[in-house]
């Protein structure tokens, strides 16, 4: 069965890019595509191509490990390792070997700082990351993806599972982050996708339907089926 077709846009940088599509429509597909986690599903296959500074991410030369360093993720749902704050946070440099204290602290510090989580767990960084809220939760999987300092960051429905005051934290961050950061996120919630992006990608059917500045595709979309869908038509 074919997931996409004929997608082909240019993700700014810089900038936050959201693709909305009802559910089935190949948002997720396209996102886990852009760092090979689709790799990991025995049977998938792909034509085409992505690049990344004019580099293709299926190079065969290419080290998947390296290229998931400079294309982090945060998925739907919140998932810290069982251990400590620390821990989770430089989880990916111990598995490259790095063991000095003082560059782990630095990055502890500023990966925390960068997911807007330091000042509620400076004190209580042994503590387990399993402890904490699930808005602080998914702050910490973002913590974790930026220890690496990655050049792009993709977020599967990052809030879905968050209540409101934990979303709003999640979406302050996200307008933040895209100062450094390349940011694609999928989500279901057309208000969130106004209210935190730059530019939309509307998917129907596996489908690119429209890509254009945020503003102007919720508020004079050029195809009808994408008026249809932001104004609750169907999907």
């Amino acid at each position: 069965m074919q997931a996409l077709q004929d997608i082909n846009l240019l993700i700014p940088e810089r900038r936050v890019t959201a693709f909305i599509g009802p559910s089935g429509c190949g948002k997720s597909t396209l996102l886990r595509s852009i760092n090979r986690m689709n790799d990991l599903i025995d049977g998938v296959h792909h034509q085409g191509d992505i690049k990344l500074r004019n580099r293709s991410l299926f190079d065969p030369d290419l080290e998947v490990i390296a290229l998931r360093k400079r294309i982090g993720m945060v998925f739907q749902k919140s998932n810290p390792f069982p251990k400590s704050i620390y821990e989770n946070v430089v989880y990916a440099l111990r598995v490259a070997g790095v063991n000095d204290r003082r560059i782990l602290d630095e990055v502890v510090e500023r990966s925390l700082r960068g997911a807007a989580l330091w000042e509620e767990v400076k004190d209580r960084l042994e503590a387990s990351a399993l402890g904490l809220s699930g808005g602080q939760m998914q702050r910490l999987c973002i913590a974790r993806a930026i220890a690496n300092q990655p050049e792009v960051l993709l977020m599967d429905e990052p809030c879905s599972a968050l209540d409101p005051i934990a979303t709003a934290k999640v979406e302050e961050l996200i307008y933040a982050l895209k100062r450094e950061y390349t940011i694609v996120i999928v989500t279901h919630n057309m208000q969130q996708a106004g209210r935190v992006s730059d530019h939309t990608a509307f998917f129907y059917l596996g489908k690119l339907i429209e890509f254009d500045k945020t503003e102007k595709l919720f508020t004079n979309p050029s195809h009808a089926q994408t008026e249809e869908y932001i104004t609750g038509r169907f999907g």
